[in-house]
């Protein structure tokens, strides 16, 4: 044979697998996917992102909460016709505003939530997609049972992804306008976590195994004990992010949380050499939510105001501005040495230049529901410091008047945000059906608390003609009946002017102990029944002559003869206005699971009825008050 100077090449199916040239080829493939995936997402949102740029709600709160000690000066304004107002916005439906209710129609299943999961139908497809995209790159034309490396590799490429979603300032949130904050996003955190650990559980398995047939020491070099070392590390991190955990003891989980995940770094980087571009990453993600959060973070002083054994309203005073209605802040609270403590709280008031509420200090209002460790500890904290107060008012013979005003206790607090907020544009309605439970009352109220001050101020043109907001509410009244007071007198004084509120307040409770202690809120009414959210979908987008006998709502626990019952809900709807077509429909659900479940289900249904469509749109916003 002659000599061509060209060395032979050995056929691809007689080469030795090569896992550290093959490997690295796999993770830039899965690296290559999903950011186009994401920018998919990014660019269905622009239409809202657009929108929440020109009427101000997005990037307005970056720097955090702002203060102004020398008050606030309410200026009287014009509001512009309600018919006007609601003919610009009905005109000015846009080719993309009709496209986005098609889509939205189409899209509808997505909103579907079974029960126990916490995820709705959209998330669980993202999830599946992601998973099948990590298995597919595991095991395609990978020997494992030889070689493990692949999962590694895999696993190592998980990192920007555990990172980008886990920031509280993320980038992927900016981009994705109002509405998406970090407790939106977190699902993919916690689920890439989990792909993490699935890569890595494989990855050390399989070689462990494969020392076990060989009798290879498993522990017998650097490689091996830094391996075993970074996989009980992220051991760690998997069964301590448990929700049990989370949910009885978050800041233990907190404080491991943020130490093993240096560790597993350190210990990674020990272990292979191909760890340290993945690295990066990560740490500026995190860098830059640093750098975010120290223009957010304020030291103020504050008050608590015990109400009872079951609730503490916290007042930071002269906060002026700085967030958006529906937002929340982490809050840490200096008190009996809890000064490690943060906990995310929704502010249940708008800003004081709209605000309606005026029964409460001009500022941050917060509610703190005693049911946790924290929250009982702060609750004893300021009824026992209120308790003392009154007793020096009676030594110091303290006018009687002074004495019976809620006690006040100095605290001071630390502020991180406002975050996430609310993303529907409820200016884009001219109806909004508020749905609240338990601890979503704060949130809900804030909501209200803008739609009633926007009604009096310049922002009236863009808002248009609110027709009809409701509120839902399964929790107790004491506290927050003087703010939701406040906003229905509002309301009324509207009723008169040329761009009207009508609202609509629907309290249902499980057990009304004393119905004589219920205050007189104006078009409001208290019934012992658990409401269906369909039910009350239905009946307030049918028309009173279209209205049949078995769209009542259905009722629970009822405490007295059923026809009186009834008899009730035929007043009830009598006094409702139902949505008239093309108007818009925003429906804003805040509470515990079960709550937001039913209403995500509940307007999934509507829009596979195509009455979504005739409404001119029905937009969906949920807030989940659980960890």
């Amino acid at each position: 044979m002659a000599d061509t100077g060209v060395p032979p090449v050995i056929p691809v199916e007689l080469q030795q697998y090569n896992s550290y040239v093959v490997d690295p080829q796999w993770q830039r493939k899965f690296s290559t996917i999903w950011p186009p995936v994401l920018g998919f997402f990014i660019l269905l949102s622009l239409p809202h992102l657009v929108r929440s740029i020109r009427n101000g709600r997005a990037y307005s709160t970056l720097l955090g909460i702002s203060e102004d000690l020398s008050g606030v000066d309410y200026t009287a304004v014009t509001v512009p016709s309600a018919k006007k107002a609601g003919n610009k916005r009905r005109t000015s439906q846009s080719l993309v505003r009709r496209t986005e209710n098609v889509l939205g129609t189409l899209g509808s299943f997505f909103y579907w939530t079974l029960p126990g999961l916490g995820l709705n139908a959209g998330q669980m497809i993202i999830l599946m997609a992601y998973a099948a995209v990590v298995v597919v790159c595991i095991v395609k034309d990978a020997p494992l049972m030889s070689n493990s490396n692949r999962a590694g590799f895999i696993a190592l490429a998980q990192f920007p992804i555990v990172f980008l979603f886990a920031t509280k300032n993320s980038i992927v949130s900016l981009l994705l306008g109002p509405g998406n904050g970090y407790e939106k996003l977190n699902f993919i955190h916690r689920w890439s976590g989990r792909a993490l650990f699935f890569g890595g559980l494989l990855h050390g398995a399989l070689w462990i195994q494969n020392h076990l047939e060989y009798n290879i020491p498993i522990l017998s070099q650097q490689k091996e004990a830094s391996g075993v070392a970074a996989f009980a590390v992220l051991c760690v991190i998997v069964l301590t992010s448990l929700r049990p955990v989370r949910r009885f003891c978050y800041e233990v989980f907190f404080i491991i949380h943020f130490l093993t995940f240096i560790a597993f770094f350190v210990t990674i980087c020990y272990h292979t050499i191909y760890a340290s571009p993945w690295i990066f990453p990560p740490l500026a993600f995190y860098g830059l939510d640093i750098l975010m959060r120290m223009f957010r973070h304020r030291i103020k002083d504050a008050v608590l105001v015990p109400v009872g054994n079951q609730m503490t309203l916290v007042h930071v005073p002269y906060s002026t501005s700085g967030w958006i209605a529906g937002q929340h802040v982490r809050l840490r609270v200096f008190f009996r040495g809890r000064v490690f403590e943060s906990h995310p709280l929704s502010i249940f008031s708008a800003t004081p230049d709209i605000s309606c509420i005026t029964s409460m200090p001009q500022g941050l209002s917060f509610g703190v529901r005693a049911i946790g460790d924290w929250s009982k500890a702060l609750n004893q904290y300021a009824v026992d410091s209120a308790a003392e107060l009154q007793e020096a008012c009676e030594k110091d013979d303290i006018h009687e008047e002074k004495r019976s005003t809620p006690a006040e206790i100095p605290v001071q607090v630390m502020l991180d945000g406002p975050y996430g907020g609310c993303s529907v544009d409820l200016g884009n309605h001219e109806t909004a059906l508020l749905f609240a439970g338990g601890s979503g009352i704060t949130f809900t109220l804030g909501v209200l608390d803008d739609i009633g001050g926007a009604m009096r101020e310049t922002r009236a043109e863009e808002w248009g003609n609110h027709e009809e907001d409701r509120i839902r509410l399964v929790c107790s009244i004491d506290w927050f009946a003087p703010a939701l007071m406040d906003i229905a007198n509002a309301a009324a004084l509207s009723s008169a002017s040329e761009n009207p509120l009508e609202l609509h307040i629907s309290i249902y409770v499980t057990c009304l102990c004393n119905p004589e202690a219920v205050p007189p809120i104006p078009n409001c009414d208290v019934t012992v029944v658990r409401p269906s959210i369909y039910r009350v979908l239905m009946d307030l987008t049918t028309p009173p002559n279209a209205a049949k006998l078995d769209s009542r709502p259905a009722l629970t626990d009822i405490s007295s003869d059923l026809e009186v019952e009834l008899e009730k809900e035929d007043a009830l709807k009598s006094k409702l206005s139902w949505v008239e077509d093309g108007g818009g429909l925003a429906v804003c659900a805040s509470g515990p699971e079960g709550l937001v479940r039913e209403a995500s289900n509940a307007v999934a249904r509507m829009k596979l009825s195509g009455r979504a469509h005739r409404l001119g749109g029905i937009g969906l916003h949920t807030e989940i008050f659980t960890l």
